[in-house]
């Protein structure tokens, strides 16, 4: 079975970086897809950014193109977010999740053709304030 454990949560002043990390024990992380959500207080959970299980399919959500970047190290069966340029909208709990992929969904991460995300870790604060 599948765990997953997020660390490098933590509260930055706006403009600052962290850099967040997904350990995986159980399983082959990189046999999965895997993304990172986030959920603000009284908002809706939204996918931020995820790699397919393939690996050569990168998304991210607009609101974090150009800032943040994703990685997946096999070696370590570790996942990571790279958060730079971090602005007071980026606040909230950030949740690592992966998903078993078959057939055609090995190429995607989000969408209709993504597996479903099964698998998820019990979060990380980030809190971006002055």
């Amino acid at each position: 079975q599948l765990q997953l454990v997020e660390s490098g949560g933590g509260l930055v002043q706006p403009g600052g970086s962290l850099r967040l990390s997904c350990a995986a024990s159980g399983a082959t992380l990189g046999s999965y897809a895997t993304a990172w959500f986030r959920q603000a207080p009284g908002k809706e959970r939204e996918v931020v950014s995820c790699i397919s299980s393939e690996g050569r399919s990168i998304n991210y959500a607009d609101s974090v193109k150009g800032r943040f970047t994703i990685s997946r190290d096999n070696a370590k069966n570790t996942m990571y977010l790279q958060m730079n340029s971090l602005k007071p909208e980026d606040t909230a709990n950030y949740y690592c999740a992966a998903g078993v992929g078959e057939g055609i969904q090995i190429y995607y991460c989000s969408g209709p053709m993504a597996p479903d995300y099964d698998y998820w870790g019990q979060g990380t604060q980030v809190s971006v304030s002055s």
